[in-house]
């Protein structure tokens, strides 16, 4: 098995030390660079062909939001996820970084098996939403935001969500509640595998990298409602 390629990007040595010990003691996955800076990041993401990127949104410099934006948009790093990596897990960057084209993000204070575990599940292309971050913190923030992040507008969504199908937007909503495809699949009646294929549909109809995208389009065009609890 190939082991999943990480890419550290973390002003802080100490910190990018650490996240080198852990990952590279992990038989499926193995540290091919650091970086310090998002210029850094950017251009390690080329060099390295890192499978995911480990993502601080807050460097000197170039940030990691700037850093997202620009990998996110050369096609030729079309297969490379981002986590984010953040000290609040409340904070406006987040959702900015979401629309920019991270998979998701991770607070800093997360145990070792959470860190790993978020690398498997971005390299695996899923999106990696926190609880606490999931059911009303994004939907909030979106709601406060706007639609006024990177691409298309609410009403640019809304029109391709006309071109999903029914089930296709069933499966959406759910996405956009956090649940896996296993979880989706036990509310819909229907295969994991059925659901995968409607996540994929979805996610080429709708121009979406991944299901954190997902996610944030289900917000902006107004096919789900923030509910603030």
């Amino acid at each position: 098995m190939t082991p999943i390629k990480v890419l550290l990007a973390d002003d802080q040595a100490l910190l990018r030390s650490a996240f080198r010990v852990l990952v590279d003691s992990e038989p499926d996955m193995e540290v091919v660079g650091e970086a310090a800076d998002g210029e850094q990041a950017v251009a390690m993401a080329r060099s390295t062909r890192a499978d995911v990127v480990l993502m601080d949104i807050r460097m000197p410099g170039t940030d990691g939001l700037a850093a997202t934006r620009m990998i996110s948009a050369d096609p030729d790093l079309a297969g490379v996820r981002i986590v984010m990596l953040t000290t609040f897990e409340v904070d406006e960057y987040v959702v900015q970084s979401l629309r920019a084209g991270a998979s998701g993000f991770l607070g800093k204070g997360a145990e070792p098996d959470e860190l790993l575990n978020a690398i498997r599940v971005a390299a695996a292309g899923e999106a990696l939403l926190s609880p606490v971050a999931t059911k009303g913190l994004i939907a909030t923030f979106l709601a406060q935001g706007g639609s006024g992040g990177e691409g298309l507008d609410g009403a640019g969504y809304s029109q391709r969500l006309a071109a999903l199908t029914g089930r296709e937007r069933e499966v959406l909503v759910q996405v956009a509640g956090g649940h896996s495809n296993d979880q989706i699949a036990d509310r819909l009646v229907v295969s994991p595998l059925t659901v995968k294929t409607h996540v994929n549909r979805a996610m080429a109809k709708l121009g979406a990298r991944d299901r954190a995208q997902l996610v944030v389009i289900a917000y902006e065009s107004g096919l789900v409602r923030p509910r603030v609890e």
